[in-house]
């Protein structure tokens, strides 16, 4: 059985992609640069090896943030709970891309034989975790935006609103409804409600994060106002730097996982059409994207936050010198 990015692996990218296991598989991935079918298509070919090397870098990166998270006491709260869980996130997306690509890798070179079973094992471990993944980022990213919101709205009841407790209870409840709907998607893969409802989520999930933010931006100046105390306009202006990052990691989101979206809709709209074929025959350049979202979010992290990018810094000093 052949071995190939975009058939193995990511929830509906391997078993949703309207069967794009048999899709991919029959326009063959692996095509030369820049090869053209005779639509008139190009493919563009991605090496296996651009896979393994940005998996493995991101994977480096979200390892880091999460060290450097529960190292300092001073990133131990709510926000920054979630931007952990954001980071899990992000890293079961590099977790799944090197696994799937460390298998196809040693199968192209004849270093393993797997049974189609077993492929077929991993490929719904991996589904589970790309699907858990994509719902979880979308929950997490809408928890973070929440959690802005009631910093900047209900500034003086926001310990006692959103306590340590609740955080966590959150982020159990996040993290379970993502796993079991994930397995439900994996267990229904042949229905196109699947695909509907993952687009739906998403929509819904732009359009709650959009309606905070611009409650906050057109908002925030007015409710300063109220607040004449220092130290609580301080924490005003905190609070909206957090907004201000958040707002970036949702658009950075949504440009790398748009296209896989459209994917999706262009699955259920037009999966005859020419022109939708030429759009499918480049799917492994939407993985990229998706991997490089995991890759581009601690850099925002870290540039964004000077106490996590010191403790950052500490974290690879120490990690060099333990080497050295």
């Amino acid at each position: 059985m052949e071995l190939t990015n975009g058939s193995l692996l990511y929830p509906s990218l391997g078993h949703m992609e309207f069967g794009l296991v048999d899709f991919m598989d029959e326009n063959d991935t692996n095509s030369t640069t820049g090869e053209q079918n005779g639509m008139g298509c190009v493919q563009i070919h991605v090496p296996q090896e651009l896979f393994l090397a940005l998996g493995l870098i991101s994977l480096v990166e979200n390892i880091l943030v999460i060290l450097a998270i529960m190292k300092n006491r001073n990133l131990h709260s709510p926000m920054y709970y979630f931007i952990c869980c954001l980071a899990v996130s992000d890293m079961l997306v590099s977790v799944s891309n090197v696994v799937e690509t460390m298998f196809m890798l040693l199968n192209d070179h004849g270093l393993l034989d797997v049974h189609p079973g077993m492929l077929r094992h991993l490929d719904n471990v991996i589904d589970v975790m790309i699907c858990s993944s994509v719902v979880s980022s979308l929950s997490f990213l809408c928890t973070i935006a929440a959690d802005r919101y009631v910093t900047i709205f209900y500034a003086l009841r926001y310990h006692s609103i959103m306590t340590t407790q609740r955080a966590i209870a959150i982020i159990v409840v996040v993290w379970l409804a993502s796993i079991a709907s994930s397995i439900l998607f994996i267990v229904y893969h042949t229905d196109n409600a699947v695909i509907v409802c993952l687009v739906t989520f998403f929509c819904i999930t732009l359009v709650f994060n959009a309606v905070l933010y611009l409650h906050m931006f057109v908002l925030a100046h007015a409710h300063s106002r109220r607040i004449v105390a220092f130290h609580k306009n301080r924490r005003q202006s905190t609070s909206m730097k957090g907004a201000i990052t958040l707002t970036i990691l949702l658009g950075v989101f949504i440009l790398c996982w748009g296209p896989f979206f459209l994917h999706l809709i262009l699955i259920l709209a037009c999966p005859t059409s020419p022109f939708c074929n030429c759009f499918f025959r480049n799917f492994n350049l939407f993985l990229i994207l998706i991997i490089c979202n995991s890759l581009i979010d601690p850099l925002i992290y870290a540039y964004r936050s000077h106490e996590l990018r010191k403790t950052l810094q500490e974290l690879i000093l120490c990690s060099w010198c333990f080497g050295a």
